[in-house]
């Protein structure tokens, strides 16, 4: 990396459980672990995040991706691939000290006539559509055994990078400033060490649970074919049929915005998206008319870059240290009232009542004969459901909090019989 890149719009990842995702996916060629770490290391020489661990600058206290040139990625041989959703939690049950560890982790399940690999990822790593180009570049590598180019990291830095028109209202602003002079004013940090210990409390009195379900070549066409019939896109489908299951009226999707930052370099790790709130208030239960109402307002909000932009410009204007306290503060026993009114008010820590779809659309890879996005499990979020589609072969994983009181009543039955 030519100068540090620093953690701004990532920010809200740093002090946050759960931060972590994964693509699992399915190779067509032969397993050799040699080949595996070879491939790795090549990927690794080409994204200098792969060998980065999160420190803090002395001079101005910043956060920033400081790169180890002796790193590598740590892989762990599986045997059982329909264990891997107990071996994903496994491996970031005691949360993630990104100080120290790096932020890819790789599982791996050998098979008779491929391979399945799983990449672990923390969310300061990159997005999941970045993380989808490293998985494809590690497919191709692997098969090839040429080396993928090398990509410069530049990360979104100034408000400037965003499109013109991004900058928050009037009203944002002045919200947001009297939340920072509130924090300023209480005078007091959250130290990483007691944030450390809050995720793991956090990640063990919130179990998570997934749901699986994939869709044929043929289901896909047809369902893009009835999609194209009625003028929405697949992405205005799988909301509408969210907020139809769910019974929501709201449902939060992510936005790539690569095409539309200044700093964005091809092939980059990295975060470049942003999220947006869909709602829709009508009472039917039809997929298409709810996906026709979707698909407008989606069309609106896209096209209004304020809103479109809103989050990454809070994050721009928010003290950092007041992001960091935002989680702890809302959920922990940590005392701000400033960072319990942004993790309440900003980023739905409290209610965590939320639904929200990522869908990375199709890619085409002869390498790879599927995989399935991960998506982080927010803890702002119910539900939280991610879509991939290799080959026109699509699977959606869906991440859930289990009920709260029914997970700890179990626990205290588990507790009581092992008194007995």
């Amino acid at each position: 990396m030519v100068k540090n890149q620093y953690v701004i719009t990532e920010r809200a990842h740093f002090m946050c459980p759960n931060m972590h995702f994964g693509i699992k996916a399915k190779m067509v060629m032969a397993y050799d672990l040699s080949k595996v770490r070879r491939t790795l290391d090549l990927l690794a020489n080409a994204h200098p995040f792969l060998k980065s661990l999160i420190k803090t600058e002395d001079t101005t206290r910043k956060l920033f991706y400081k790169y180890f040139p002796e790193m590598q990625i740590p892989i762990v041989e599986k045997e059982d691939c329909s264990l891997w959703a107990k071996d994903y939690q496994a491996l970031t049950e005691c949360g993630w000290n990104v100080f120290c560890e790096g932020l890819l982790k790789i599982i791996v399940y050998p098979g008779k006539s491929g391979f399945e690999i799983l990449f672990v990822v923390h969310h300061l790593l990159g997005d999941g559509r970045s993380i989808l180009g490293l998985m494809c570049e590690f497919a191709d590598c692997y098969a090839s055994g040429n080396a993928p180019s090398y990509t410069d990291e530049q990360l979104i830095c100034s408000i400037h990078d965003l499109p013109v028109g991004s900058d928050l209202s009037l009203i944002s602003k002045i919200i947001i400033n009297k939340a920072n002079h509130d924090w300023r004013k209480e005078k007091h940090t959250v130290n990483y060490t007691d944030y450390l210990n809050f995720e793991k409390d956090f990640i063990h009195n919130n179990p998570t649970s997934y749901e699986i379900e994939t869709l044929e070549t043929e289901k896909v066409n047809g369902l893009l074919n009835l999609c194209r019939k009625h003028g929405i896109s697949l992405n205005d489908y799988l909301v509408a049929e969210m907020m139809c299951k769910e019974q929501t009226d709201r449902v939060v999707i992510a936005v790539d915005i690569r095409e539309q930052v200044t700093c964005y370099h091809k092939g980059a790790l990295g975060n470049y998206a942003t999220a947006i709130g869909i709602e829709n208030a009508s009472k039917s239960n039809n997929v298409i008319q709810k996906a026709e109402a979707v698909a407008k307002q989606i069309r609106r909000n896209l096209n209004n870059v304020q809103k479109k932009m809103m989050i990454l410009a809070c994050y721009f204007r928010l003290h950092p240290e007041l992001i960091d306290a935002a989680a702890i503060s809302t959920m922990g026993d940590f005392k701000s009232k400033a960072g319990k009114f942004v993790g309440s008010l900003i980023l739905g820590y409290e209610k965590r009542n939320g639904y929200s779809v990522t869908n990375l659309g199709n890619v085409e890879n002869l390498n790879i004969e599927e995989a399935m996005f991960i998506p982080p499990a927010s803890p702002a979020n119910k539900k939280t459901m991610g879509v991939l589609s290799v080959n026109r072969r699509m699977k959606k994983c869906t991440v859930c909090y289990e009920n709260r009181s029914q997970a700890q009543s179990e626990r205290s039955s588990e507790k009581k019989f092992e008194a007995q």
